[in-house]
């Protein structure tokens, strides 16, 4: 026995998945939008911001030994 389902009625079906899906899962939706928003927003501040080389790890370092003496 084969069973098959139109394209229409996937669609429906998957649309109807996706609604409860969005309901039920609010939260952790929210929560993973928020945090890619966050993201991208770091991201361009970053972008933004810098307007200069990079700084060497070696040199972050040796400040970092001085303050902590």
């Amino acid at each position: 026995m084969e069973l098959s389902i139109s394209d229409e009625k996937t669609k429906e079906l998957l649309t109807e998945v996706m609604i409860e899906l969005l309901k039920s899962k609010r939260d952790l939706i929210y929560d993973i939008l928020l945090e890619a928003l966050e993201e991208v927003g770091m991201a361009n501040a970053i972008a933004e911001g810098r307007t200069n080389d990079f700084v060497s790890e070696d040199e972050v370092l040796s400040i970092l030994d001085r303050t902590a003496e």
